[in-house]
């Protein structure tokens, strides 16, 4: 006799308290093995594979993709022992076998209400995994997993029958962001041709068909879930679902706005809900000020293309050890200058009335991706050379790029550095990422005018601005610390002094 256990949304860690989800990865009657993934999350920290601890038979599931549960809420139910000996299928049936109990409940109670069932069609994808894993936007996916047939479903009221599940595996796409795309702008996977490799669809794919579909018409805003989630009735009737509380993005049209209202809304959850969050909580709590120089970055993008070239012939370079990157030789004059006035590696314990010096610099860095904005910090960066921060950012970087970032690599911050210079702008005043006490912002570098030794020349110019915490810090050390920079700009000789 099988033993029916619920596997509730386990503690991920860093103080997360809620999860989303993204995909189911099993469907109900699916044989699942222990510490098999079975659906996808998104924290507001990094998307999660969660595991399951045990092996046996899925009979049910909580929650649709972009449903957001609490840790410890229930996310599915496995039948554990021995299974009852399958009963034979009904006539006409097409000789498929009736569902694991609790299976069959859940199934049927979808197919009355019309819906989509538990099964998240085209998005379900499945594989063998171990442990937490987190994954991103751009590793690897699991071998497809064959759906099983289910029974045809019963007539409708108009005599004909619906269209029974797809027989075949989920639908290739370049990453679980284009998925999400899709499911919230209504579009259906399986129409699109991928113009990727084997078929693979792009997320220019997604994008050309959504065009296509508001230039015949024939495009709504689309509900920030899946279309499951919309109640039976108003489905039925075609009537677009009514908007959830707490989902307008600021500037937003009210809840209240009349029918047919210009305007997208876009959930603030996940990743870009933890930032609005901490954005707003710095705003709040922090007195910040900005001061910035115009500095003469010749002599420093000399010394790189030095750097460089002069290693070009080593047998380290020859192996394929990268080239040393602008960001970190600035990352390298941070922790030189961090040393000199370490009140900036510093935050305030408002609670605690008391300012907390740190005597470790672990730099984050801004890094804009497709999820929105996040802040991975390289650790011990004041101990890390010009090659081993070259070899971090270059990393953390790619794991920003594909959604891998662990919770790890995201948290525990003391100072970050904002390159908006690859935006192609001069100056920003940012916002602190809080709790730590300063942020070092660095422009574009170009050409301009500049008086060098006396005569006017066309220099390598770059703006630097240092915003920080007025609380940890008077402007006199902020001034010190940003001209330290400059000068060490300006002249990377200056380094050497504390090499």
């Amino acid at each position: 006799m099988a033993q029916v256990l619920e596997f509730k949304l386990p503690d991920l860690g860093e103080g997360l308290t809620e999860a989303e989800i993204v995909r189911w990865l099993v469907e109900v009657g699916d044989v699942v093995t222990v510490d098999q993934p079975v659906v996808e999350v998104e924290t507001a920290k990094a998307m999660v594979e969660v595991p399951c601890p045990y092996g046996g038979v899925v009979t049910a599931r909580f929650g649709e993709a972009g449903t957001e549960l609490p840790v410890g809420a229930p996310l599915l139910t496995v039948a554990v022992g021995e299974p009852e000996p399958d009963r034979p299928a009904a006539p006409g049936a097409d000789g498929h076998r009736a569902p694991p109990a609790g299976a069959a409940s859940t199934e049927a109670g979808s197919a009355a209400s019309g819906g989509a069932g538990p099964a998240t069609g085209a998005e379900d994808a499945g594989g063998e995994g171990s442990g937490n894993v987190l994954v991103g936007y751009g590793t690897s996916r699991a071998p497809a997993r064959r759906r099983r047939v289910r029974p045809g479903p019963p007539a409708g009221a108009n005599g004909r029958a619906r269209a029974a599940d797809p027989v075949d595996g989920p639908v290739p796409v370049i990453s679980p962001l284009v998925r999400r795309l899709a499911r919230q702008n209504g579009l259906d996977l399986r129409e699109l041709t991928g113009s990727g490799p084997d078929g693979l669809i792009l997320r220019a794919d997604v994008e050309y068909a959504l065009r296509a579909a508001a230039a015949q018409g024939r495009t709504a805003t689309a509900p920030a879930g899946p279309r499951p989630g919309v109640e039976p009735a108003r489905e039925a009737a075609g009537a677009a679902p009514a908007p959830q509380a707490g989902t307008a993005a600021p500037g937003a049209a009210p809840l209240t706005a009349a029918p047919g209202a210009d305007g997208v809304r876009t959930p603030l959850k996940g990743v870009r809900g933890a930032v609005a969050d901490k954005l707003s909580r710095s705003r709040r709590e922090i007195p910040d000020a900005t001061c910035w120089v115009d500095a003469d970055a010749t002599e420093l993008m000399r010394a790189r293309a030095a750097m460089n070239a002069s290693g070009a012939s080593t047998a380290l370079n020859a192996a394929g050890a990268p080239k040393v990157s602008l960001i970190a030789l600035l990352a390298r004059i941070c922790t030189a200058a961090l040393a000199r006035f370490p009140e900036l590696n510093a935050t305030v314990d408002t609670e605690a009335r008391e300012i907390v010096r740190f005597d470790r610099v672990h730099l984050g860095f801004a890094a804009q991706t497709e999820r929105g904005l996040v802040v991975p910090v390289v650790r011990d960066a004041h101990a890390r050379n010009a090659e081993s921060l070259t070899a971090e950012f270059a990393r953390l970087t790619e794991a920003a790029r594909t959604g891998a970032l662990t919770p790890a690599e995201l948290t525990g911050g003391t100072f970050t550095l904002n390159n908006y210079g690859v935006f192609g702008v001069d100056g920003s005043t940012p916002i602190l990422n809080h709790p730590e006490a300063a942020m070092l912002g660095v422009g574009r570098i170009t050409p301009k005018p500049w008086v060098h030794e006396g005569e006017l020349a066309v220099r390598q110019v770059v703006q630097l601005s240092l915003t920080f915490d007025h609380r940890v810090c008077d402007g006199g050390t902020a001034g010190g610390f940003l001209r330290y920079v400059a000068d060490c700009v300006e002249q990377p000789a200056v380094l050497l002094r504390t090499l």
